[in-house]
């Protein structure tokens, strides 16, 4: 069994990354260990920041919280939750998806980017961070930003942190701004369209005056298509959205509304976490396309391989679940994407069966740039190294 080292303290971990510079060791870095399959294999030393533990400062009256990495995500949730607020982003748990145990950590949480179906009402986890620190690949401590949002110059290196993966630094505090949580959530639902169709009813409806949180698509498989968008807010005014959108969107064909805050709060935390794809054999690629891209795409890529789709994000991001020969099918995802300018990322797949990078490739220039800034954080690449690229 693979040890972890758990340092106590910032300090602590601080001296144990500037030993391994000195040793000329790579370092994998664990939060609670549920998403060590996001992104291309790593070896090294395991340090775990999960000892990095607690809820810093938490003001209400001011919607904002400071937490240590290592915080279970869980547990900084029913700290919100008490008090009637949450995380505007909506972050995911993909331990059913990956097929993986441990703690879902706050840290982990911001260093891997990962936000939900609300990112289309209020952005995503990099827009809600406010500040963050970290310790840089020479051992260095470093702090940016603080409670409040403020403009910058130069690197942003709190949106910078976000979505890194590791690569740039080992995260041990973060903070956010908060959102009051909603009194009510209601979700109008749209039954048997086709992709296309689906794709426009969520177009047209984020483009109303309802104040929309969430717009998911799930197409015909062994039961009928469902395109679901949804309403948060007070409970009068959802009702009455709800009711107005439902209106707007008749054309379209039979329409519903799942008032049930309960029911909606459920089916939602569905579509955020897959479940659909969980505990299923394939490989689960994340797309990200324009909206009115996606059918096409989707299209072509069903012209060679088996498929199921899960459309969010109004159609922006498209989930697929695809057999794993062909190395997961990356040739015809990766060229039906790159011909209308759109991104790809492999979240699950067998190491066995896929042996390209997890990651899109980046051009020449990106890659330079990417390469030449991890190494101004990380001059030994230690961190993480090959997590998200050959470096």
């Amino acid at each position: 069994m693979t040890e972890i080292i758990e340092p106590e303290c910032e300090i602590e971990l601080a001296e144990f990354v500037r030993g391994a510079v000195a040793s000329k060791s790579k370092l994998r870095i664990v939060g609670g260990g549920s998403k060590q399959a996001l992104g291309n294999s790593v070896t090294g030393k395991h340090v775990s920041t999960s000892k990095l533990h607690g809820i810093v400062l938490y003001e209400p009256a001011s919607l904002t919280i400071v937490a240590d990495a290592g915080t279970p995500l869980e547990e900084l949730e029913d700290e919100l939750s008490g008090n009637g607020q949450h995380l505007p982003f909506e972050p995911s748990d993909y331990r059913n998806l990956l097929g993986s145990s441990g703690e879902p950590t706050i840290g982990a949480v911001v260093a891997c980017g990962i936000s939900g179906p609300r990112r289309i009402q209020t952005g995503s986890c990099r827009d809600s961070l406010i500040g963050v620190r970290f310790i840089n690949g020479d051992g260095d401590v470093i702090k940016s930003g603080g409670r409040v949002m403020k403009n910058v110059t130069g690197y942003d290196l709190v949106k910078l942190l976000a979505g890194s993966y590791g690569t740039l630094g080992i995260i041990t505090q973060v903070s956010f701004k908060l959102l009051p949580a909603p009194e009510k959530t209601a979700t109008v639902i749209l039954y048997d369209m086709d992709d296309n169709q689906a794709v426009g009813a969520m177009s047209k409806a984020l483009g109303s005056p309802f104040d929309l949180s969430g717009a998911a698509h799930m197409p015909k498989g062994k039961n009928q298509s469902m395109t679901l968008i949804r309403l948060e807010g007070f409970e009068k005014s959802v009702d009455y959205r709800a009711q107005k959108l439902a209106e707007s969107l008749s054309h379209f064909g039979e329409v519903e509304i799942e008032s049930d805050s309960e029911i909606a709060k459920k089916r939602w935390k569905q579509i955020n976490n897959i479940e659909a794809f969980a505990n299923r054999p394939g490989a689960v690629w994340r797309l990200s396309l324009k909206p009115g891209d996606s059918p096409g795409v989707i299209n072509a890529i069903s012209q060679s391989r088996e498929i199921e789709v899960l459309y969010d994000w109004g159609g922006g991001l498209v989930w697929l679940l695809t057999p794993i020969i062909d190395n997961c099918g990356e040739k015809i995802i990766r060229n039906c994407v790159n011909q209308v300018g759109g991104h790809s990322t492999l979240i699950r797949a067998p190491k066995e069966n896929f042996t390209g990078n997890a990651f899109h490739p980046q051009s020449d220039i990106v890659e330079k740039i990417s390469t030449n800034l991890r190494l101004q954080f990380d001059p030994h690449s230690i961190l993480n190294s090959g997590k998200m690229s050959a470096i």
